[in-house]
């Protein structure tokens, strides 16, 4: 498994855990920091995960928005946690990280959505993440 594909669930983890725990996630952030100071071995993998959540957080608003248009008959509020938050995810990375293509982008989230998520979460994080990057 690649260094970017365990950033994305470090920062899946991160994202969810302040979800579920009515956190800020900035504060959970930083919490994960200081674990991964003592987890050398884990750096490459940190650095991404904390670039994606560091734009979540800096876009937060615009990713939302995006998601709520995008997401038919869904509310953003309504949403499983993890597929909401694997869905900020993949649009931050299709709208706001040019490094990665779109396609990696949607497929990652996609994959992750059928590790850790419902069987229909794949289709759906599908979807939405397609009809945006149609839309950008």
């Amino acid at each position: 498994m690649g260094a970017r594909t365990k950033a994305r669930k470090r920062a899946l983890d991160i994202l969810y855990s302040a979800d579920v725990r009515g956190d800020d996630i900035g504060v959970t952030l930083a919490a994960e920091a200081t674990r991964a100071a003592a987890e050398p071995a884990r750096a490459a993998s940190w650095l991404y995960a904390r670039e994606i959540v560091d734009g979540v957080i800096d876009h937060q608003s615009e990713i939302d928005e995006q998601i709520a248009t995008h997401s038919r008959d869904w509310k953003i509020e309504r949403m499983p946690v993890v597929d909401r938050a694997l869905l900020r995810i993949g649009v931050w990375e299709i709208l706001f990280n040019e490094e990665i293509p779109t396609a990696v982008a949607i497929d990652e989230a996609v994959d992750l959505a059928k590790e850790f998520s419902s069987d229909e979460a794949g289709p759906f994080v599908h979807g939405v993440l397609a009809r945006i990057a149609r839309s950008s």
